[in-house]
């Protein structure tokens, strides 16, 4: 028996929502921060090592590699907050529908690229 569903597997060609997008990425960004917990705890443990390893971190915190990697895992935390909350409020009945997702998403994207953009403002 032959089904009638297309069948698509070029991923190139598949256009995403808006929903599909930020729900991929917020999964994404869990397995980023995971890793980057790791970044963080490794600075706060050289940070309370002793005076001269504070002194010797803050001074490596000012070159721009270091500051890109605190800048993504920052971005990256406040992007999966924000999408996090986007679930809870859906969770709560806010946006089930499928307008109500795409405004979700956006208004959840567009919070998450003000907080990155002030994250790298606060970094720098």
């Amino acid at each position: 028996m032959k089904s009638n569903r297309p069948v698509n597997l070029d991923i190139s060609t598949i256009k995403l929502p808006i929903t599909a997008i930020v729900s991929i990425l917020h999964r994404l960004s869990g397995v980023f921060l995971f890793a980057g917990t790791a970044v963080l705890l490794w600075l706060l443990a050289a940070s309370l090592r002793s005076e001269e390893s504070f002194i010797a971190l803050q001074e490596s915190l000012s070159a721009p590699l270091i500051k890109f990697v605190v800048w993504a895992v920052l971005a990256t935390l406040a992007y999966h907050a924000v999408m996090g909350v986007r679930h809870l409020l859906m969770d709560c009945g806010l946006g089930e529908s499928l307008k109500g997702g795409r405004i979700g998403a956006w208004v959840a994207l567009a919070v998450a690229v003000v907080l990155i953009i002030l994250a790298g403002v606060w970094v720098w």
